[in-house]
């Protein structure tokens, strides 16, 4: 019931930041629709290779970030990394950000403390590239843009949290560590749940060093690096196929649909983001000149298909995993009489 409550919440927030949006941008249904006719097919299908490129290499960066010797197989990897995918987009509050966990668990064996330890370094990572990449985006894209004077700045100050938060994922234990040094220097090691609360501790800083080991983090930034670009070049595909400039490059579709992408990570957005991240698509390409209806219905449409592509690989990646969890079936019972003899 209380899920029930917080998954409605989460459906009147995005139903209102919907009608704020379309009475905010003057945008219709006729526009929507135009946008959604102007989707080609082969953009479509372009759009779900990237997408599938996308969840292909999370999936393996997951799997670098945990130890050879507890590593789930690609194919679980992959439906388990599919299916926290869609929970994660469609829960609110980033609440579903914890299934993969679940599923790993419940699918693989792989220990919650492994699980927690390859998705809080992946996160990091993705925070690390995200801002470096917004940083070079902006810088490069800053002598186009000379009414802006900002964007150096932002650019700057964007590279380097970029660079400062690729350092804090060599270090992803520190916390945990200082909640052991917290424990000891109040003395609730000696107590039953400051003793648990401290080897818990324990087994994630254990984690998240193995996680963050040197070759392992390096690789894990250089696939994260390539999922950023592929985001990117998803966002590109859809932004020229949903009625904006079809000569809109690559890094101003990239700068377009960075605060999208900025938008859809607060953990306050509702349903699937939706109200968010249109916000954010139609700020964004209101800053390269986009009017703002165009814009905001192309965001709408974009949505949709990004959406739809979630469902459904999300949906595949329940199926494999039910089917992978589903028992074998026993050896047939021995007949009866001499053939249970073996005589």
């Amino acid at each position: 019931m209380k899920l029930l409550r917080r998954f409605l919440l989460s459906l009147a927030v995005a139903a209102a930041l919907l009608w704020l949006l379309f009475a905010w941008g003057g945008v219709g249904p006729a526009e929507l629709a135009q946008a959604l006719r102007g989707l080609e097919a082969r953009t479509y299908w372009t759009a779900l290779a990237v997408h599938l490129a996308i969840h292909g290499v999370r999936s393996l960066r997951y799997q670098v970030l945990i130890p050879p010797g507890h590593r789930p197989g690609s194919l679980a990897m992959l439906a388990c990394s599919s299916a926290h995918n869609l929970a994660s987009y469609v829960l609110p509050a980033k609440t579903g950000e914890a299934t993969l966990v679940v599923y790993l668990r419940s699918l693989t064996g792989l220990s919650a403390a492994r699980g927690l330890a390859s998705l809080l370094v992946s996160r990091l990572l993705d925070l690390a590239v995200l801002g470096a990449a917004m940083g070079a985006i902006l810088l490069a894209l800053r002598g186009r843009f000379p009414q802006a004077p900002w964007m150096a700045a932002v650019g700057a100050a964007a590279l380097l949290g970029g660079l400062a938060l690729t350092g804090l994922a060599a270090v992803p234990d520190r916390p945990a560590r200082l909640l052991q040094a917290l424990l000891r220097r109040l003395g609730l090691e000696s107590h039953p749940f400051g003793a648990r609360l401290s080897a818990k501790a324990g087994e994630g800083i254990a984690a998240l060093r193995l996680a963050a080991a040197g070759p392992r983090l390096a690789l894990a930034w250089l696939l994260t690096a390539a999922i950023w670009a592929l985001v990117f070049q998803f966002y590109a595909v859809l932004a020229r196929g949903t009625g904006l400039p079809g000569d809109m490059g690559y890094l101003e579709a990239c700068l377009g649909s960075s605060l999208a992408v900025l938008f859809n990570l607060l953990p306050v957005n509702g349903f699937a983001g939706f109200g968010t991240q249109e916000a954010g698509w139609k700020i964004g390409f209101g800053l390269l000149g986009v009017p703002g209806d165009v814009a905001l219905a192309s965001g709408v449409a974009a949505h949709l298909v990004q959406l739809a592509n979630v469902v459904l690989l999300g949906l595949l990646g329940h199926l494999w995993m039910g089917i992978a969890r589903r028992p074998s079936a026993p050896p047939p019972a021995p007949p009866a009489g001499r053939g249970a003899a073996g005589g």
